[in-house]
């Protein structure tokens, strides 16, 4: 009996257990509970904060609905930007059916949220853990639309909830229409094209109005993944997405089976843009535009194509049709053996503001394309003025007047070499070493100052060198890294405007779309970098390039022009040629300042430049009488000094005893005269053939004798000699002519002297003893080395050059002149083309060796080898 009342309080006591246990779970899950509402309410307003902040913050953004229009210097419209022909449409123009599509495809709770779908939420959860990554998106219409106007399209948590945050604040601030109709103007659908109305008339060439249910469908598919369902890139994908869109509209009432079917079936065929769309113009300029404005005021590239904004340009519409009419123009360029096109680049700019002009990054240039006005090339000896005569004269110690030396002379390892065709004159002044682009008294000069000086100067002029440049080899255009024609163009324009340097730009102004000023050009780095009668005298200098004799004449035109040419070696191992592999003219009127490059994008032996930079002045010439025939024509300034030497100083005496005799041994003219006293006195020998009508310089000599190589049997000669004063630039009258007749015999290869080679491409050349060879062709020359060849061809045209392998399989390697000669073994120089054809102009001399004192940078494609060729 005592057991039951045991039993039975055991039984209550369990029951109490039960009980206690039970409220615990009860409790514990209704404050679970409570505190997971306060939490959720804690979250949603801190949603609803967030959001409300920032689209306070933002609030500009809800107003870029217009596209970006840049304008020139008139006012004129260049380009609209987001992709030419952006345009806005209102709800009422969006056809009922495209509505249904769209919310139907991409939100069909579009009008019963409030910016976030729960319900789409849950599902794309459960997607994604089963994915165990964030595959679904789940994004509302209103999401999509905080997400275009703030956010990236990273798939992460923190972006999420700041998307939802944004989208609660679009619902609470616009209406659904407003919210449906924003979210078309700024929706991609791929090739660029952002809003429904350029859509329709880019892949159907149709109004909103005029779209059939097929075409509503595929519009509806493409924002979903624009790059792959839009018709045009991907037609089959576009055909199956549209299908998916069509079948939704018909699950949910929309259209009909029959209706779908049919819409499902269309094929797309592709539409002519061309008539379709409206181009901008000038691509090549407008996309330099837009990164600087990007640059200036810190906005991405789709808030400044879709942001409404006024920008105001530079640009000269004029100037930059002419470059682009010029570079159309397959007559200005050499004809490729391939579909490689021969390249170009130039770039104009108003030296006094340091606007540009014009700009245009290539032959057949596209939008977004390579730019090669900003393409670092070996600049030759268009950075002459840069490196060495620029900080010379700014020493106050040169002047254009000033004596320098044109020797055959080593610095250590490095040997530069005259590529002239007459050589190694000793004394020269300035002006005529830059005249004639000698590179001998480039370097003594440079030599002379220092090396630092001409780095610093450079970097004066915004052309920071590296420490690898260190050499003499800059003197001629031999940099590591190379330079661009923006940078040359700028650097120039420093000579142009009295010494003072101003910042390259395009930008004048950005309006925004509300008429407030983004963004105003102001030169904060103009700066005096160099005295004022430096700028003036090298101006003085850089005219006689463009004057008769000099290497850029053919880039006059019929107002001031002063600047220089330049072209660099290939620098392809292994490849014995005198074809080059950039060619520069960089010049300036009193108004503007121009860089021209010309080259291949890659440079092999099949992808040369055989007219050297004969062609980029050219083009100078063609582009600006054209480009700037409503600019008032204006002069250059006279150096204010009174530093000038004497010009009322008598010119040399004429020379006295001239006599010439025929060595039969050498096959040449050996050439005597009395001396002429008097300082910094050289010889100039001139010569006239039967059959021609005036004498022509042939050699210029530093003493009272010569020997003319260049000679045939049976012909007969006509010579004179001039005493020459390079200090005041003054020269003698003519001496008395003396008249020799060369006998008429054949001259035998075989017993030519070893120094009695010739020059020229051959086309099949004969192979003679000690390495010379025969060859018939166009023009002819001599050359001077231990195995000496001779040669004829069409292309070097004939020449003078020294070296120990003047010979070889074809002419150019022996150098290069007469008839067109303007260039060299191994890079050439500009003959002036109004100097007749006597001696060819040929090599530049050896490419630089490294050594302690002269490093030379290695060769790559944006450069050639070493040392400048003219």
């Amino acid at each position: 009996m005592a057991d039951q009342p045991r039993r039975a309080s055991k039984k209550r006591n369990q029951k109490v257990r039960k009980g206690s246990r039970g409220k615990k779970w009860f409790y514990g899950l209704f404050f679970t509970a409570a505190l997971a509402v306060v939490c959720g309410i804690i979250g949603y307003l801190l949603i609803i904060l967030n959001g409300e902040r920032i689209l306070a913050e933002n609030q500009s953004k809800l107003e870029l609905t217009e596209a970006s229009i840049v304008y020139d210097t008139s006012g004129n419209q260049v380009a609209r930007l987001a992709n030419e022909n952006y345009e806005n449409v209102e709800y009422s123009e969006i056809p009922e059916l495209l509505k249904q599509a769209v919310i139907a495809t991409e939100d069909k709770r579009f009008e019963e949220h409030a910016g976030i779908d729960l319900y789409g939420i849950g599902r794309a959860l459960v997607k994604d853990i089963i994915a165990r990554s964030a595959v679904e998106g789940a994004s509302t219409i209103t999401q999509q639309l905080a997400r275009n106007l703030f956010l990236n399209r990273d798939k992460t948590f923190f972006r999420k909830a700041t998307e939802a945050s944004i989208a609660v604040a679009l619902e609470n601030k616009l209406t659904k229409d407003e919210i449906l109709t924003m979210y078309l103007n700024r929706i991609y659908y791929g090739n660029r094209m952002y809003g429904v109305k350029l859509a329709a008339k880019y892949y159907f060439n149709s109004s909103l109005n005029d779209l059939k249910l097929w075409q509503i469908a595929t519009l509806a598919a493409i924002p979903k993944a624009p790059n792959y369902y839009n018709p045009e890139d991907d037609p089959e994908r576009s055909m199956q997405r549209r299908a998916v869109v069509l079948q939704l509209m018909y699950e949910q009432g929309i259209i009909t089976k029959q209706q779908m079917d049919e819409a499902k079936a269309v094929v797309y065929k592709p539409i002519d843009h061309n008539t379709s769309t409206v181009k901008n113009k000038f691509p090549s300029f407008v996309d330099y535009a837009v990164k600087e404005a990007i640059a200036q005021t810190g906005l991405t590239e789709d808030e400044l194509q879709l942001g409404g904004y006024k920008i105001y340009t530079t640009l000269n519409a004029n100037a930059q049709q002419s470059v682009e009419d010029e570079f159309a123009d397959d007559d200005n360029f050499e004809q490729s053996p391939d579909d490689q096109l021969q390249q170009a680049a130039m770039v104009i700019m108003d030296h006094s503001t340091g606007g540009i002009k014009a700009m245009l990054g290539g032959r057949g240039y596209v939008r977004k394309g390579l730019n090669r006005v900003t393409v670092p090339r070996q600049p030759g000896s268009s950075f002459k003025p840069i490196t060495v005569y620029g900080p010379a004269l700014d020493t106050g110690d040169y002047f254009p007047w000033s004596t320098l030396r044109d020797d055959k002379k080593c610095y250590g390892n490095y040997c530069p070499t005259d590529s002239n065709r007459i050589k190694y004159i000793g004394p020269v002044s300035m002006s005529q070493s830059v005249k004639e682009s000698r590179n001998a008294s480039a370097v003594w000069l440079l030599n002379e100052i220092g090396i630092n000086k001409g780095v610093e100067f450079a970097e004066r002029l915004g052309i920071p060198l590296s420490e690898n440049d260190r050499n003499l080899s800059i003197g001629l255009g031999g940099l590591t890294n190379g330079v661009t024609p923006l940078q040359m163009a700028t650097a120039y324009s420093a000579f142009a405007n009295d010494g003072i340097s101003v910042e390259a730009h395009t930008i004048s102004k950005i309006v925004g779309y509300n008429g407030e000023t983004v963004y105003e050009f102001k030169d904060k780095s103009s700066e005096q970098v160099m005295k004022p009668s430096s700028a003036a005298y090298m101006t003085e200098i850089l005219q006689g390039v463009v004057s008769r004799g000099g290497t850029g004449s053919g880039a006059a035109i019929d107002r001031p022009v002063a600047g220089k040419t330049g072209t660099t070696q290939h620098g392809i191992s292994g490849l014995r040629s005198s074809y080059n592999r950039d060619a520069w003219f960089v010049g300036y009127t009193p108004e503007w300042t121009a860089a021209v490059w010309m080259g291949y994008d890659k440079t092999d032996k099949e992808h040369l430049l055989k007219k050297s930079s004969k062609q980029a002045a050219a083009m100078f010439a063609e582009v600006m009488s054209k480009a700037m025939k409503d600019v008032p024509k204006t002069g250059f300034k006279s150096p204010q000094t009174d530093d000038r030497p004497d010009q009322s100083q008598d010119q040399p005496s004429a020379v006295q005893g001239l006599s010439a005799s025929y060595d039969k041994d050498q096959a040449a003219v050996n050439l005597s005269w009395d001396t002429v006293n008097g300082d910094n006195l050289s010889y100039r020998i001139y010569r006239k053939a039967s059959g021609e009508s005036d004498y022509s310089r042939i050699i210029d000599s530093a003493t009272n004798n010569a020997k003319d190589m260049n000679i045939a049997p049976g012909m007969t000669y006509e010579y004179y000699v001039t005493a020459y004063n390079s200090v005041n630039d003054k020269e003698s009258d003519r001496s008395s002519a003396v008249r020799l007749e060369i006998p008429a015999e054949t001259l035998n290869p075989e017993t030519l002297p070893p120094d009695a080679g010739g020059g020229g491409d051959m086309v099949e050349p004969v192979p003679g003893p000690d390495g010379n060879g025969n060859g018939n062709g166009k023009g002819n020359g001599n050359g001077k080395g231990k195995d000496g060849g001779n040669g004829n061809g069409k292309d070097s045209e004939g020449g003078f050059s020294e070296g120990t392998d003047s010979g070889g399989p074809t002419g150019a390697d022996s150098g290069n002149g007469s008839a067109d000669g303007d260039q060299g073994t191994n890079g050439g120089t500009e003959t002036p083309a109004d100097v007749p054809p006597v001696e060819g102009e040929g090599e530049t001399g050896v490419e630089p060796v490294p050594s302690a004192e002269t490093a030379v940078p290695d060769t790559t494609d944006s450069g050639a080898a070493g040392e400048s060729t003219n």
